[in-house]
C-alpha cells in the first residue's frame, strides 16, 4: 500500500532543521529525506520527492551502495524507535551521543533518533575536513549527560586506538565513553584485542539500513530482533525492519519475505545477502555471499580472506579482490594502504615474490600473510600478490569502495601492459 506524501529533503548541514524535522516525522509528521547539502538538488532527490512511499514512512534513507546500485529505503517511525530503544536497553540506559558519522546514512541518523527518543540533544563532531582522533576526544569532553556514547566505523576506531596507545590522556578520554559502538564492517580480532588491552568499552554492531541500524551487538540480538541462517545466509526479523524500497516492489519482495512459524504465525524476514553462522547462539558474519571468486574450481570468499589478513600488523586496511589467472581462472590479490611515511610500491607483485612495502617494524610480511590464509582457508584462497596505495577509496559510511579499488587496479594493470608493450617495441 502506498500513500501520497510531502517528503521533505533536509540538508544534513542544517542540524537544527534536521532534528526538528526528524522529531516531527517520528511523531506522525511529514516524512524526511536527509541529504548532504551538495546533493540537495540532484535529480535522484527530486525524483524521490515525487515517488509513492510505503504507508507509514517516516524517513527515507539512501544506502551507500556498497553492493549493487544504491537503494532508497523507507523506514517507519515504529522501526526507528524500536531500534533506538533496544540500543538503550542493551547499553544500560539512554545517554548523549557524539555524532561523528554522516547523518544521511543510517549509522549517523540512528544516533539522532536515539537522541530524539531519549530527549537528550546530541553533540556533532565536524568531519568535513577529515577525521582527527585528537579533536574527537576533545569534543567528547564537552558531553554533558551522565552516560556518553559514540558510534564509529573501524577505520576511525583504529586511528583512535593508535592515538590512545601513544598518549595516556587520550586513552583516559577514550575510556570515559560508556560505550564505543563500531560497525559498518567487520572489526578485526587484532583491533578488538587492542581495545581490550586499553580498557575501551567496545561494542561491535551488526545491522544495515533495512534494519534501522545495528540490531545485533557482539553477536547477540538486541530487543525483539531474531536471527536465523538459511542456506548460509543471515536473515533477520523484528520490529526494526524497513517497510521496503521506494519505487522497487520487485526488490522489496525479493529481500523481504514472509514465513510462517510452527504455530502458524506469519513472520517477516529480511534476507541480508551476508554469509554467516550461529554458534552457541552467537552470530558470526563471514562475508557477502556475492563476494566470491572461483579459483581452481573452488569457491573463495574474499571477505573471509580479508578477515584473516586484517588480523596481521599493518594489514588492517587490506581489501581482497579477484584477478584473472591463466591457470587458476581467478586468484586472490590484495590492496593495502601504505603506512604513513613509507614509500609506496604501486606495482603488483606477481607470484608473491615481493611483499607490499611498509614500515618493517609495523607490517607483517606478505609471505607470512599469504601463508596464514593458505593454512586457514586453503591454497586456492592464498593471495598471490599485493599492491600498495596511498589511501583506500571509501564510501560515505567508511566502508572500502570495492568497485573503485577494482577500477583503480584495472587502470594500473592497463598502464603496465602498455609499458611492457612499449618496452618490447623499443627492444625490437
Amino acid at each position: 500500500m502506498t500513500a501520497s506524501h510531502g517528503l521533505r529533503a533536509i540538508p544534513t548541514e542544517d542540524r537544527a532543521w534536521l532534528m526538528a524535522a526528524l522529531g516531527d516525522a517520528l511523531n506522525g509528521g511529514a516524512p524526511v529525506l536527509p541529504v548532504p547539502g551538495g546533493q540537495f538538488e540532484d535529480e535522484a532527490v527530486l525524483a524521490l520527492q515525487q515517488a509513492e512511499l510505503p504507508e507509514g514512512t517516516a524517513v527515507v534513507v539512501r544506502t551507500s551502495g556498497s553492493s549493487g546500485v544504491p537503494k532508497s529505503v523507507a523506514l517507519s517511525a515504529a522501526a526507528l524507535r524500536a531500534g533506538a530503544e533496544a540500543t538503550h536497553v542493551r547499553l544500560g540506559g539512554a545517554g548523549q551521543w557524539l555524532v561523528a558519522l554522516p547523518a544521511h546514512l543510517i549509522s549517523g541518523l540512528q544516533m539522532l533518533v536515539r537522541s530524539e527518543v531519549a530527549g537528550i540533544a546530541p553533540r556533532f563532531f565536524p568531519t568535513a575536513e577529515g577525521f582527527d582522533p585528537g579533536r574527537l576526544l576533545e569534543e567528547a569532553e564537552h558531553l554533558e549527560a551522565e552516560r556518553r556514547y559514540v558510534s564509529l566505523v573501524p577505520v576511525q576506531f583504529s586511528r583512535l586506538l593508535d592515538l590512545a596507545e601513544q598518549d595516556r590522556d587520550a586513552a583516559d578520554a577514550l575510556r570515559r565513553f560508556d560505550a564505543v559502538l563500531v560497525g559498518g564492517q567487520a572489526v578485526p580480532l587484532l583491533m578488538r584485542r587492542r581495545a581490550f588491552e586499553l580498557g575501551v568499552p567496545l561494542k561491535r554492531t551488526y545491522g544495515m539500513t533495512e534494519t534501522a541500524g545495528g540490531c545485533v551487538y557482539d553477536g547477540v540480538e538486541i530487543g525483539d530482533t531474531r536471527v536465523r541462517i538459511r542456506e548460509g545466509e543471515v536473515q533477520l526479523a523484528g520490529p526494526s525492519l524497513a517497510l521496503g524500497y521506494v519505487g522497487d516492489p520487485e526488490l522489496t519482495a525479493e529481500r523481504f519475505i514472509e514465513d510462517r512459524d510452527r504455530d502458524g504465525t506469519a513472520t517477516r524476514w529480511y534476507r541480508t545477502g551476508d554469509a554467516g553462522e550461529l554458534l552457541g547462539g552467537m552470530l558470526t558474519v563471514t562475508g557477502r555471499l556475492d563476494r566470491v571468486v572461483i579459483s581452481g574450481g573452488i569457491n573463495v570468499s574474499l571477505d573471509e580472506v580479508e578477515r584473516v589478513v586484517r588480523d596481521f600488523d599493518g594489514w588492517s586496511s587490506a581489501v581482497a579482490v579477484g584477478a584473472q589467472h591463466p591457470e587458476w581462472g581467478e586468484r586472490v590479490s590484495l590492496v593495502v594502504e601504505a603506512d604513513p611515511g613509507a614509500v609506496a610500491s604501486p606495482e603488483p607483485v606477481e607470484g608473491g615474490e615481493r611483499p607490499a612495502r611498509g614500515r618493517a617494524a609495523t607490517r607483517a610480511s606478505f609471505d607470512e600473510v599469504s601463508a596464514a590464509v593458505r593454512d586457514r582457508l586453503g591454497v586456492a584462497a592464498a593471495p598471490v600478490w599485493a599492491t600498495e596505495t596511498d589511501s583506500i577509496p571509501r564510501l560515505a559510511g567508511g566502508k572500502p569502495d570495492v568497485r573503485a579499488v577494482e577500477e583503480w587496479l584495472e587502470r594500473l594493470r592497463a598502464s603496465f601492459r602498455e609499458t611492457r608493450i612499449a618496452a618490447g617495441e623499443e627492444q625490437e
